[in-house]
This record gives C-alpha cells, structure tokens and sequence, in this order.
C-alpha cells in the first residue's frame, strides 16, 4: 500500500510539476521570487490545475508517510522524474532526448537499489522541539545562499540551484507532514492548536515560490532532476536523525545500498548535463 500511494503521488506531482512549468515559462524572469509573480500565476487556469494535481500528490503522500516510514515513501517519489519528462515534452513542448530518458532510468533505478537494500526499520512518531529548530536552521543555512547564488545565472544553473533548494524544502515539508498526520487522531482542536501545521504552511509556501522560480526558467530536466534527488537525500537525513529509523545494518548490503545512492546521483549529472548542452547548443 505505501508503494502504491507512493507511487500514485509522484505521478500527481508530476502532471502538476509539468502544468505550472508551461505556465511559469510565460513569465519574465524579473521578480519571480516575489509574491506578485505567484499572483499572477494564480490567474491561469492551467497553473491552478497544476497546483490541484499537486493537492491530490500531497494527500497521496501525506497517506504514505502515515502508513509508511520517510526513508522508504520520499526515494519513490523520485519516480516524479520518470512521470516529468515525457509529460514535458506532450504537454509544453519540451525537447526530451534518448540521453534524458536513459539519465532519468539510471537516477531512478540507483534510487530503487538504494530503497531494495537499505532496509529501515525502527523510528519514532515525532521529535523534540529543539530538534526540529536545529533541522529549520540547518535548511535556511543551505537553502538562503542557494537563492542568493541562483541570481544573474544562466537558465540552467539558476533551475538548478533554486531545484536544490526547493528539494531540501520538500524534505523538511514531508518530515514536518509525517508529523502532523500522526497527530490526526488526537481530533480537529488539538491539530489547529499544534505548531506543525502552521510550520507546514510556511515551509510549504516557500518550497512553492522556489519551485515556480525553478520551473520558470524553462530547463525542466534540472530542475525537476535536482528537486527530486535532493527531497529524497533530506528525507533520509530527516529519517535518520528526527526520526531515528535505521538503515542496513550489514555491511555488504549497506555498501550496496550507498552505492545505488551514488548511482542515482550520476544518473542526475548526466540528465542536467544532457539539458545544458541541449540549451548551449
């Protein structure tokens, strides 16, 4: 069942990646990080049925991570990449290569060997305060000189850049949304009053303006290849240390499981690389 929603929420996001794309390419790069460009965006029909398909990814993934743990839910929904692409290219003309194609496969399958052979276990429900205020820091230190990096740069270093730092947001988002689904039983009242739902809410907005800005400059396979590995890397982080699950205790098969991760990794090179030269060409 959690492979399953997994799955059906990263097939959500990427339908919904894809259609806010189409629409954010229409805009000018000049103050795309600013609240007037996702105002604008928001008068597009096309943009809020993206934004639709990711609600319904969100309720999918919000459903996994209740029933499954982070390290296992957040790699399968890498799949996103695979979905993205060849939606990209029915559905806003993007020019996706056989070397796209092949990079994707490769960043995915490294990332099912990496899910295979890891083998979580354990965890907890939640975390310490304190723990989470370390976890909020350490993002904003990675994440502020990303944005600040992406500025003035061509379309390709900007998406990805700002596709880094959307991705360790929507790490931190699903962490944060773990937590909040385990609070669910707990009623209505006592979910309002919870600090996890309103951490949600600004973690999630600023995930969305980065990944609109991302999306913006028009080189889908970078910024949609950035955000995915790079939310399944957080997560891992997050897992292990929030939420204490374990991984491969074996050695052999740890080793297996790691070296999946860095296959997936070059299967990333590869596919912003592919873009690059596609858009310098």
């Amino acid at each position: 069942m959690t492979v399953l929603l997994a799955l059906a929420a990263a097939a959500l996001f990427a339908l919904g990646t894809v259609l806010q794309q189409r629409e954010a390419m229409r805009e000018p790069e000049e103050g795309s990080l600013g609240a007037g460009f996702i105002g604008r965006l928001a008068r597009r029909p096309i943009w809020l049925a993206g934004i639709a398909a990711d609600g319904l990814g969100f309720v999918g993934q919000a459903a996994a991570l209740g029933v499954g743990r982070m390290v296992v839910v957040q790699p399968i929904l890498a799949m996103t990449v695979i979905f993205s692409l060849p939606l990209g290219a029915k559905l806003s003309g993007q020019r996706i290569s056989p070397r796209d194609v092949l990079a994707a496969g490769v960043t995915t399958g490294g990332l099912a060997l990496f899910l295979a052979l890891g083998n979580p276990s354990a965890g907890r429900d939640d975390a310490p305060v304190e723990e989470w205020l370390i976890a909020g820091a350490a993002t904003a230190a990675i994440c502020g000189p990303l944005v600040i990096a992406a500025a003035g740069r061509s379309s390709r270093t900007r998406a990805a850049l700002l596709g880094i730092a959307t991705g360790i947001l929507w790490g931190l988002s699903a962490g944060i949304t773990k937590a909040t689904v385990d609070q669910l039983d707990e009623g209505l009242v006592a979910l309002l009053t919870d600090w996890h739902v309103y951490a949600l809410i600004v973690v999630g907005a600023a995930a969305l303006v980065l990944s609109q800005a991302s999306l913006q400059t028009g080189a889908l396979a970078p910024a949609i290849a950035t955000a995915s590995i790079l939310d399944p890397l957080a997560s891992l982080v997050l897992g292990v240390t929030i939420f204490a699950e374990r991984l491969e205790d074996s050695a052999p098969e740890a080793l297996l499981a790691f070296g999946g991760l860095a296959v997936a990794l070059v299967g990333l090179y590869y596919l912003a690389g592919a873009q690059a030269a596609e858009e310098e060409g």
